[in-house]
């Protein structure tokens, strides 16, 4: 019992020294625990605050657009507001040539006879006159009209042969009513140059001027319009083919839902559409012929195109196109970044500008100092084409040059050639939107239609033609058995 007790002083003894030993450490972590107990008191009221301004933030901020969305265009600085300048004399609508209707509107007159106010019916005094114009559309309206005709068996032709006016259509489901001139020529222009849905077309003229059709119906009326006009279609693709330059490009089109290709060919005067589902050098051969390359009055033809590789199956001079060019060298500089300063693209692109530069001082009279100049610019294409570069960006577009390197400065010798192919790309433009809007065509005798109307109503454009004044003036022609060379007339 003796020396349990003394071992357990003894533990006593050695807890109480240890005791003592750590009572200064447990100060100095009860002084360090309340440091931290403010730190964190602090950070919780600072991370308070920092989320009441993050909520009133976005409160006062607009959510931001999806990814997808373009960002909206900043003005530039310095930008003049749009319209003529405060002071300046106002643009009004000019004064009608002819006037159709003449009426005289009278005011009221007093038990005198004396022209007199019409609210107060007071004696007017300092009476004046005054011609004041109004310009206003007549509300439309369906005419129907009947053509009584005569028919006979002609023993000659040995078919029968019906009396018709000019601008009565040929017959067609009889005895069925059908569509006149001005609504087949309408309805055309609606759906081609104004680019508008065959249900939007089909309620205007049930609004305007009260017509039921349905859009099945205009479908059907486009497609005999477009048979009626093939002949002109056929006119501009010979017209093109014996052109002195013309310009090509292509683009998607769909046609049934299945992917194809939408070309055109065009130059200042014609334009030619055509959708094929093939996006080889067949179609475009079949489209300007085996002999182009030399017009008939002996002079060389002119390709303007893309360095898509299937044009340089036509046997002709050819032209690439510098835009593209340098398109190729900004996309692919957006991509990397670090090529900005890359020698090849600093020289290509300067080289590429000095050209086209030097295009407009074709026409300046210094022939001989233009020559020189020419040779100088077809040197230094010369001398980038045989360089050899480590990148691999800079190696493809080198070994393009020098593919393309004789066809990239024609436009330098030629004056009617331009150093760009945005004439075929401006030509797209309208077919582009139409593609948004439709999607493309249901049928291949759709896509057929539509390239027959469009190439017809583009070329009228071009000519600056009314376009449905010449829609009509084929029709006409066509119904009469003429087919006249309304587009395709060089003289």
């Amino acid at each position: 019992m003796r020396d349990e007790v003394h071992s357990l002083r003894t533990a006593n003894r050695h807890l109480d020294l240890e005791l003592r030993a750590l009572r200064p450490q447990s100060y100095r972590e009860g002084i360090r625990i309340g440091q931290l107990e403010a730190i964190v008191r602090t950070l919780r009221q600072e991370n308070r605050e920092l989320k009441q301004k993050l909520a009133d933030l976005s409160l006062k901020q607009k959510p931001q657009p999806p990814v997808f969305v373009k960002a909206n265009v900043k003005p530039k600085a310095g930008k003049n507001r749009p319209g003529r300048r405060v002071g300046h004399e106002p643009a009004h609508r000019p004064v009608p040539e002819t006037i159709d209707v003449h009426r005289t509107i009278d005011v009221p007159v007093d038990s005198q006879g004396q022209p007199s106010c019409p609210h107060c019916c007071v004696q007017l005094s300092d009476v004046k006159h005054h011609d004041r114009i109004v310009e206003d559309l007549i509300p439309a309206k369906v005419v129907v009209t009947c053509y009584h005709a005569t028919s006979g068996y002609c023993p000659g032709c040995r078919k029968r042969i019906e009396s018709r006016a000019p601008e009565q259509p040929p017959a067609a489901d009889i005895p069925h009513g059908q569509l006149g001139l001005n609504a087949l020529a309408t309805a055309a222009v609606m759906r081609v140059c104004y680019r508008m849905p065959l249900r939007q077309i089909a309620k205007l003229f049930k609004q305007l001027p009260g017509l039921s059709i349905s859009p099945g119906a205009i479908v059907k009326q486009l497609t005999r319009i477009s048979s009626w006009l093939e002949g002109q279609y056929e006119r501009l693709k010979v017209a093109l083919r014996i052109a002195g330059v013309v310009h090509a490009d292509e683009t998607g089109w769909r046609t049934n839902g299945k992917n194809g290709y939408l070309w055109t060919l065009t130059n200042d005067r014609h334009t030619l559409y055509h959708v094929d589902h093939s996006r080889g050098a067949k179609v475009i051969v079949d489209l300007l012929g085996k002999a182009f390359g030399t017009t008939p009055d002996g002079k060389g033809q002119t390709l303007v195109s893309d360095f898509y590789g299937v044009y340089d199956r036509i046997d002709s001079r050819q032209q690439k196109c510098l835009a593209h060019l340098l398109r190729e060298l900004k996309d692919t500089a957006a991509k990397r970044p670090e090529l900005k300063r890359h020698a090849f693209f600093v020289a290509c692109k300067r080289l590429a500008r000095a050209m086209i530069k030097l295009k407009t001082r074709q026409a300046a009279g210094e022939a001989k100092k233009y020559a020189r100049a020419v040779k100088r610019l077809e040197a230094k294409l010369k001398d980038l084409s045989e360089q050899k570069w480590d990148d691999l960006d800079a190696a493809r577009l080198t070994k393009r040059l020098a593919k393309h390197r004789q066809s990239l400065t024609t436009f330098l010798h030629h004056a009617e050639v331009d150093a760009t192919n945005n004439a075929a790309e401006r030509a797209l433009r309208p077919a582009v939107v139409m593609r948004k809007i439709t999607g493309g065509s249901r049928s291949k005798p759709g896509a057929k239609a539509w390239s027959i109307l469009a190439s017809v109503m583009r070329t009228a454009e071009q000519q600056g033609r009314d376009v449905l004044a010449t829609i009509k003036t084929l029709l006409i022609a066509e119904w009469s058995g003429q087919n006249i060379a309304l587009l395709t007339d060089t003289s």
